[in-house]
């Protein structure tokens, strides 16, 4: 190598040494960490958990107490409404009805025996009337006939009576006979079967379930329990989407149908009831899943944002006192200076800003170099959902 190029290599490796080492030991080194203010489209969410069930559900019951002798369908069987489902031992209650009808007939024949027998009194209270007329017998014969006439028209209404309480037991017996025979009172599917061949219902005190049918399976329902801090901001219309284990790809949307008034209180923590009513036509949603709801119940379109950090940022003791109230920190020829805000909605990671001194661009501290805020990411122009 010449002697003048190999001088000239020293010398611009002796200056890349230098540069390199004031770049390292004495360049400034930065104090804060900051983001732009935004313009963003943002929503707020309320975050439940629930219970997917369907909107309508029956619960399939026995009025009568015997022993199961025939079922005909299972789980998942598609019912209409009339269907036989089970059918239980119907001998007691045939004898039940024979018994019955044997009765009505009877009283039947006491009604016909003491018709018979006014329509003599009267006819013999007649014909006593007049011969007493013609003075032909005495007044107490006349008497003796009235009263036999007014005896007889209580024998008949006493009768009455009779038939009818006899013509209710028969019926009653009648429509017991019926109930053996266990129909499904709606079209829909059976989830449930809590019944077996040869077990005895017991429906004395109170009605068992044998089935439980889904009268529609493709609208489904979310029960979310809703913490009564946020239950305020839940109103019926707005829109909400789930996620359930089974298919944790998919996102189902659906929209907010009641808010329950009733509390439910569980150690403590008081909840209200938010249903979210949702399609379901593959019938991917089934009966007793978990569902994770977000409920969108505020939206800002276009408006001035700021991380959450920056709202979260506390300064160095020495930087200058802050007023109460929310605030953001912004430097001002490298001297943090606070800026007074009202906040609006929240994402989660973005804050509405309503009113204060800032503008779209210009950076809000996040943090310091010890505390290595990650940097958050900006939302789409309809937010992050």
């Amino acid at each position: 190598m010449p002697m003048r190029t190999w001088g000239a290599s020293l010398a611009l490796l002796w200056g890349l040494t230098l540069l390199a080492g004031g770049c390292g030991a004495g360049a400034p080194r930065e104090k804060y960490h900051t983001q732009p203010v935004s313009r963003l489209s943002l929503e707020e969410t309320v975050v439940a958990n629930g219970t997917v069930n369907p909107v309508s559900t029956v619960l399939v019951g026995s009025q009568v107490s015997g022993k199961i002798v025939e079922i005909f369908v299972d789980y998942n069987s598609v019912v209409k409404r009339g269907q036989v489902v089970a059918r239980i031992d119907p001998r007691l209650f045939e004898a039940k009805v024979a018994e019955t009808r044997a009765r009505y007939q009877q009283t039947r024949a006491d009604l016909a025996r003491a018709q018979a027998n006014l329509a003599d009194a009267e006819n013999d209270y007649h014909r006593f009337r007049k011969l007493w007329e013609e003075q032909l017998v005495a007044r107490d014969e006349l008497d003796n006939a009235y009263t036999r006439f007014q005896s007889e028209q209580a024998a008949v209404r006493a009768v009455q009576a009779q038939v009818r309480a006899a013509a209710a037991a028969y019926k009653e017996a009648l429509t017991n006979l019926e109930y053996t025979a266990i129909t499904s009172p709606v079209d829909g599917v059976v989830v449930s079967r809590n019944v077996d061949v040869g077990q005895t219902v017991a429906a004395s005190f109170q009605t068992p379930t044998l089935f439980t049918i889904a009268q529609d399976l493709t609208r489904m329902q979310v029960e979310t329990a809703v913490d009564e801090g946020e239950v305020g901001k839940v109103r019926e219309g707005q829109e909400a989407t789930f996620t359930v284990d089974a298919h944790p790809g998919t996102t189902f949307r659906g929209r907010v149908t009641s808010v329950r008034l009733a509390p439910q209180i569980v150690q403590n923590v008081v909840t209200y009831t938010v249903v979210v009513s949702a399609d379901n036509p593959d019938f991917l949603l089934k009966p007793g899943m978990t569902a994770t709801v977000s409920l969108k119940v505020a939206k800002a379109e276009r408006v001035l944002a700021v991380p959450n950090a920056a709202l979260r940022f506390r300064p160095p003791e020495e930087a200058p006192p802050a007023p109460e109230g929310p605030l953001v920190w912004v430097l001002e020829q490298g001297a943090l200076k606070p800026v007074p805000v009202q906040t609006g909605l929240t994402d989660g990671a973005w804050t509405e800003i309503r009113r204060g001194e800032l503008k779209e661009g210009q950076p809000v501290v996040v943090g310091t170099p010890e505390t290595r805020p990650r940097p958050v990411p900006r939302p789409g122009p309809r937010g992050p959902f």
